[in-house]
């Protein structure tokens, strides 16, 4: 075997014995956002040789931005100079352990850039990671959080309806930046609904359970979340518009008045809107020579109807007022005045009835 062959071979065993190599270990890509802090999460191997190097007193690590050379790129390092770099901040890992995390405070937009990190101990370890970088993207508003939508514990998409009586949830999540004090969420002002909000690692979740009623239909609800930096606020916010499908509900101030003739106004709201017919002694009406109906759309899901009839027909019969959608229907009993004397009585589809002289 000649020279030039134990030189390869004696490589090859060395190699095999000393297998660990210079290495780190950063994320690809880190958001920040201007005015807050950021923190690089961070861990490096170095080669066993050089392990008796990595003292605690001696280790400094220093960071550099778009590059590595030591004299243009570095804007931090760890050792007791570091005020005179760009970038402020601490390596809070013990590098000793080989652990180089590191948090930079009061982040701008031209802080944006590929950060490579260095290594230096006694003697002759200092290594330049300069095959791994991590990109930090300086951001001036925070990320929207997500509101999403449960119907009985199911995601639903949020232009699905959702039935009157259901239970409802909407979870307001967002991916937390560095920032001191933590961001919040907060909802629109809404009816007083419970509010029960948690918190999970590097991310936020605020949840708003109630029983959608015909109240919430159409309401917007608005998730905010809030940084409170030193000299700012910045908030960012998403938000969900719930419909509800319910039943018709007649309402209150549907009533008859006399003068020549009777006039009964009817009003009624449902999704989907809902249909009105009046009813004469149990019997549906149409426009006639006695009686003129009208109807008039108050909004998508309302409708008003009124009805005139002539002195005749005021003496015999009963009058009632029919809603009816897909979910339910609910009528109105006007027991018609033969003279000043008026009575009213009301009745939905539970056939409960009240009566007012």
């Amino acid at each position: 075997m000649d020279t030039a062959e134990n030189i390869i071979l004696f490589c090859f065993l060395l190699q095999g014995v000393c297998c660990r190599n210079f290495n780190i270990t950063l994320p690809q890509k880190i958001e920040a956002l201007s005015g807050s802090c950021l923190i690089i999460k961070c861990r490096f191997e170095i080669r066993e040789i050089f392990d008796k190097d990595l003292i605690e007193s001696a280790a400094t690590g220093h960071w550099f931005k778009d590059g590595s050379n030591v004299n243009k790129n570095k804007v931090f390092t760890s050792s007791t100079s570091s005020r005179n770099f760009s970038m402020k901040g601490k390596i809070t890992g013990n590098l000793k352990d080989k652990d180089c995390i590191t948090v930079f405070h009061d982040l701008r937009s031209y802080h944006s850039g590929q950060y490579y990190f260095r290594i230096e101990g006694e003697r002759g370890l200092k290594w330049n990671y300069k095959e791994t970088s991590v990109s930090i993207h300086v951001i001036d508003s925070p990320p929207r959080p997500t509101v999403q939508l449960y119907v009985e514990q199911k995601e639903v998409q949020d232009q699905e309806e959702v039935l009157e009586g259901s239970s409802v949830s909407l979870r307001c999540s967002a991916e937390t930046l560095c920032s001191s004090p933590p961001p919040t969420l907060t909802w629109s002002s809404t009816p007083r609904i419970p509010l029960s909000e948690s918190s999970r690692l590097q991310e936020l979740i605020s949840d708003l359970n109630f029983t959608a009623t015909h109240h919430e239909h159409g309401v917007t609800f608005t998730c905010t979340i809030t940084y409170q930096l030193q000299d700012e606020t910045k908030t960012s916010h998403d938000s969900i518009t719930l419909h509800v499908q319910y039943a018709p509900k007649i309402s209150p101030s549907s009533s008859c008045t006399r003068t020549d003739v009777t006039v009964c106004f009817c009003e009624a709201d449902g999704n989907p809107s809902p249909e009105l017919e009046w009813h004469l002694s149990g019997r549906p009406v149409t426009n006639s020579s006695n009686t003129f109906i009208s109807e008039e759309r108050l909004s998508s899901t309302g409708l008003r109807s009124s009805i005139t009839l002539h002195q005749a027909l005021t003496h015999t019969s009963t009058l009632q007022c029919v809603s009816r959608n897909t979910h339910g229907n609910a009528s109105q009993l006007f027991q018609l005045p033969s003279s000043v004397a008026r009575e009213f009585q009301f009745c939905d589809s539970s056939n409960r009835r009240t009566s007012i002289v």
